[in-house]
């Protein structure tokens, strides 16, 4: 056995250690591999090449997150904060609820990577969430502006996860099917699609009566300070 492709493990290490850019790091760990175990430079480059567009949805993410970045520099958040403070409205019920029919909606159509926690609940969703929580209660604390992020970030994850069993060509619905076909149970992408509409129309009304109840206890506490 040729141990020599291992080396290509020292280089990531080595490069990690001495906090080297990751990306150069692991192509020239991937090079060191490709060239002691033997591949001649064409193949190596057309694998490498392959992987990269295999990887392409990687790619996006690679991509994305740098871009929210420089825009949260800039002043995402506080624009976004600013924006809602103007919209007089819009409270935090209608916003979140509004958000989580629109997330669920397109999951159902299968976007699922239009919306998510880094591109939109960090640098939108929660900074508007907390203007409007500060229209009800202009004296947040910390826990509660924690408790705001965090029931941004439940609303966009349940209109995903109970969004995107309703589109058929989801590997989670193949993946319930192959379940049930082990079983000997046959089903249809369709059918099954079909049974989680009625848990997605659930999760949407359980969901936005925890983002009203969230608000009007907000609205309690702060009728309280003010009558004390």
């Amino acid at each position: 056995m040729n141990y020599w492709p291992l080396l290509g493990v020292a280089v990531i290490v080595i490069g990690f250690a001495l906090r080297f850019n990751a990306v150069p790091v692991v192509v020239c760990a991937a090079l060191t591999s490709g060239l002691l175990a033997g591949l001649h430079v064409p193949d190596l480059l057309a694998l490498l090449g392959k992987s990269f567009v295999s990887a392409r949805m990687l790619l996006l993410f690679v991509l994305t997150l740098p871009a929210i970045g420089l825009l949260e520099h800039a002043g995402l958040r506080e624009h976004a904060q600013q924006w809602m403070g103007r919209l007089r409205g819009m409270t935090l019920a209608r916003l979140l609820i509004g958000y989580l029919l629109v997330r669920e909606l397109l999951a159902m159509l299968g976007l699922t990577g239009v919306a998510g926690a880094p591109q939109t609940v960090r640098p939108l969703l929660a900074p508007m969430g907390e203007a409007a929580a500060e229209k009800i209660h202009p004296g947040l604390t910390d826990a509660d502006r924690d408790e705001v992020r965090a029931v941004a970030a439940a609303t966009d994850n349940i209109g995903r996860f109970f969004g995107e069993d309703v589109f058929i060509a989801l590997g989670a619905v193949l993946l319930i099917q192959g379940f049930y076909a082990q079983h000997g149970i046959e089903l249809t992408p369709l059918s099954i699609a079909l049974w989680a509409l009625p848990t997605a129309i659930a999760a949407f009304v359980i969901q936005s009566v925890r983002i009203w109840l969230f608000q009007r206890r907000l609205q309690r506490r702060a009728q309280a300070e003010r009558n004390a």
